[in-house]
């Protein structure tokens, strides 16, 4: 569950919490908590279920929610222990594995030339400002120069 942001760890502890004193979840309770978002409710369902926090009572499809969810005791300790926040704040604070699983590597292997890719095109282009800005800076030195020779000659011209 490491894939989870701190957002979504809150929700699966407020989702543990409801969870209350009969502790079960009616759909409609579900439902409920989740705005009547059924796609959110049911991926956050799916979550506490690989994680053996609750079992699912009733009929449904494979893409729905069951008509009842009933919290495990594992899933009260669980959550007594800090829930997934916890968890998420400990992972947090380790530091990076070296090891790491292969397709997770290459993971981050393709999101940090994703960022140097994205972060040259943004030298170039900064690079390309700064050329315009030091032709714009060369023109105005220029131009200065010329009316001041002009300015010398009017008034030298002036004075003959």
């Amino acid at each position: 569950m490491t894939d989870l942001n701190e957002y979504e760890c809150e929700m699966l502890d407020t989702l543990l919490e409801a969870f209350g004193i009969p502790d079960s979840l009616t759909r409609v309770q579900l439902l409920a908590l989740f705005d009547q978002d059924e796609a959110s409710a049911f991926a956050m369902v799916q979550a506490l279920t690989r994680e053996g926090l609750i079992a699912e009572s009733g009929k449904h499809g494979d893409y729905e929610l069951p008509e009842k969810l009933i919290l495990k005791p594992k899933g009260e300790k669980f959550l007594k222990e800090g829930g997934f926040t916890r968890r998420y704040q400990l992972a947090q604070q380790k530091p990076v594995e070296v090891g790491g699983t292969l397709a997770k590597l290459q993971q981050q292997n393709l999101r940090l030339q994703n960022e140097k890719l994205a972060n040259q095109t943004e030298i170039s282009n900064l690079q390309k400002k700064i050329n315009a800005l030091q032709t714009r800076q060369y023109i105005y030195w220029a131009l200065l120069l010329i009316v001041l020779i002009i300015g010398y000659f009017i008034g030298h011209a002036d004075k003959n």
